[in-house]
């Protein structure tokens, strides 16, 4: 198993309320030349927990830091004018926290980080490092 140091929030930068799933993020990925979905999990708007690319594989979701990390992303993140905006449900946010408890319990030297804490992005538009200490 890789070593994990850190965990990774991410939003799908979709309008709010728009239904995608990990599916559709696996097509946009694969036209973009890549093997398979970059993240490792997506949490649909319902806050059904998808899989995307296994765990034992590098992601693909955060420039210098896939190596040794878990990328989860929610489907959202874009206001209805697009602009970047907190759109999780509560059964988004009640998932994305069971699933950060989870991966804490199996890794439990990673730290929580959201991508704009890595590039100059307000994915994931809110702050993940800070609500999930």
């Amino acid at each position: 198993m890789r070593t994990i140091t850190e965990i990774i929030v991410h939003c799908s930068a979709t309008r709010e309320g728009m239904d995608f799933h990990a599916s559709d993020i696996d097509m946009w990925h694969k036209q973009k030349g890549w093997k398979c979905i970059g993240y490792h999990y997506v949490i649909d708007l319902d806050g059904t927990v998808e899989t995307g690319r296994p765990m034992t594989q590098t992601g693909a979701h955060c420039r210098g830091h896939n190596q040794h990390s878990i990328g989860i992303c929610y489907i959202g993140g874009l206001d209805n004018h697009g602009l970047p905006c907190d759109t999780r449900t509560e059964a988004q946010k009640t998932a994305l926290l069971h699933l950060i408890r989870t991966l804490k319990e199996q890794f439990p030297q990673a730290q929580v980080y959201g991508h704009s804490d890595f590039a100059a992005k307000a994915c994931p538009c809110f702050d993940a490092k800070k609500e999930y200490i």
